[in-house]
């Protein structure tokens, strides 16, 4: 209990002298960010516990400025000489790696991070709005059955009055990526020792009501930052800079993943029971909810046509937590002089290891599977992508002393124009294909590879 109540000690300190960013902002006029959340924390001094780890605690010395951008010898973050804990220590090592490729991090990295660095959920959801009560008069069937499996996932996760006691939240936790098959319509490309060929990294969340999220990853020394201030969403990577997201504000697909029962109960207010279907041994519920044609089109631009954008969600029927996740949504490109050609990337996410944090039940480990199905033009033109992605949660707190607004400001460099849901990669590898997107940069779809921010 010493131990635990120390860390939350420590946080709330390290909260309000060295995270927020009210204090690191009121000498500065710009709405700039001038910190990170992740490098707040890497920049805590060890205190030695019993068994021999490291548990970060704020000084309350003056802590220098983090250089931000390249380095002069080559790597693209910039690397503080403190020191924080156990974790810190292992994240402050990812943040600090030089990429494989000089400045640049290779084609495959920028694509896993592009598709699975700050994915976002199929439509807009608010957590100030309330939770649908279980009607059974005049209602069809496959509503009323998922508000009742709702109901008991709000029950299973912690109840609904502590769940609506959460006014924010931050989770810390590490990731392993990798690309893993490549194929086309002549042959099928495998990873070989895709064990020792993933990348590691690790990703800080800071959550806050009302629909205000900020998450940080770093993975093999290129980092993908993202947030929304309850208006906008924007994501930023070190190739295509700050931009926007198009439509309208939605969570981030990762809080999905069994880290936020208030956000994924009321993802699911709206959806419709479909069946039943038996997930690694365990029977479970199937909800579906389909983003509306108007939040389809609000997505699309130029070019780019979303078609559909589904969501699967499977419950245990056994304790009721959500174990299981399908994300699916499909683009439909039609350039001038060209055939349409079509995207379709699937994201499958398992949930597990569940355990209570301050009453809420929290998933702490989990699997991904993506794929990305390019197809059109001619039939034995297609391609698959197939990556993975597993991570696990090293730390989680709710009501965190000192978050204020001011760590949801999006970049002060933030483009005004939009992207579209589809990008390129870098220029070496732009050509076969040929396909342009609008932007206010208009760019060349590699091919058999391209990067969402869905």
């Amino acid at each position: 209990m010493e131990k635990k109540q120390g860390f939350f000690s420590a946080l709330k300190e390290e909260v309000i002298r060295g995270l927020s960013p009210v204090r690191s902002r009121s000498k500065s006029p710009a709405p700039a960010r001038s910190g990170s959340p992740m490098k707040a924390f890497l920049r805590r001094k060890p205190k030695l516990l019993t068994n021999g780890e490291t548990l970060g605690s704020l000084t309350g010395e003056t802590l220098a400025p983090l250089y931000e951008g390249p380095d002069q010898d080559g790597s693209e973050l910039g690397e503080s000489k403190r020191v924080g804990s156990a974790i810190g220590q292992w994240m402050k090592v990812q943040l600090s790696r030089a990429p494989s490729m000089g400045c640049k991090p290779r084609s495959d990295l920028r694509l896993l991070l592009g598709v699975m660095g700050a994915p976002l959920a199929p439509v807009h959801v608010s957590t100030a709005d309330p939770l649908p009560h279980l009607c059974i008069k005049d209602t069809p069937i496959e509503t009323s059955s998922a508000q009742y499996i709702l109901q008991q996932y709000t029950a299973a996760s912690g109840g609904q009055k502590l769940q609506n006691s959460i006014k924010n939240a931050y989770a810390m936790g590490k990731v392993k990526m990798v690309a893993s098959e490549f194929e086309t319509a002549s042959r099928v490309v495998k990873s070989k020792h895709s064990t020792r060929a993933a990348d590691t990294g690790g990703f800080v969340l800071w959550q806050m009501n009302p629909d205000m999220w900020y998450v940080e990853l770093a993975v093999n020394g290129s980092k993908v930052h993202a947030g929304c201030n309850g208006n906008l969403v924007w994501r930023h990577t070190p190739w295509l800079g700050a931009h926007t997201a198009k439509g309208p504000v939605r969570p981030l697909r990762r809080a999905l993943q069994g880290l936020d029962p208030r956000t994924i109960a009321s993802m699911f207010a709206d959806a419709k029971c479909v069946g039943e279907k038996k997930i690694s041994g365990e029977d479970c519920f199937i909800l579906k909810l389909c983003a509306d044609p108007q939040t389809l089109k609000a997505r699309s631009e130029g070019p780019a046509e979303l078609i559909r954008h589904v969501l699967f969600g499977y419950f245990s029927q056994k304790t009721g937590l959500i174990v299981h996740m399908e994300d699916s949504h499909l683009t439909r490109i039609q350039t001038i002089g060209r055939d349409a050609v079509y995207w379709e990337t699937t994201i499958n996410s398992s949930m597990g290891d569940y355990r209570p944090v301050e009453g809420l039940m929290i998933a702490h480990a989990g699997h991904s599977v993506v794929t990305l199905f390019r197809f059109g033009e001619m039939a034995m033109s297609h391609t698959k992508t197939r990556m993975e992605e597993a991570w696990s949660i090293e730390e989680v707190a709710f009501n965190v002393p000192g978050l204020s607004t001011d760590c949801f400001i999006p970049p002060a460099d933030l483009k005004a124009a939009s992207f579209s849901e589809i990008t390129d990669l870098p220029k070496g590898e732009r050509g076969k294909s040929g396909l342009v997107v609008a932007g206010h940069r208009a760019k060349v779809a590699a091919l058999g590879q391209v990067q969402l921010f869905i």
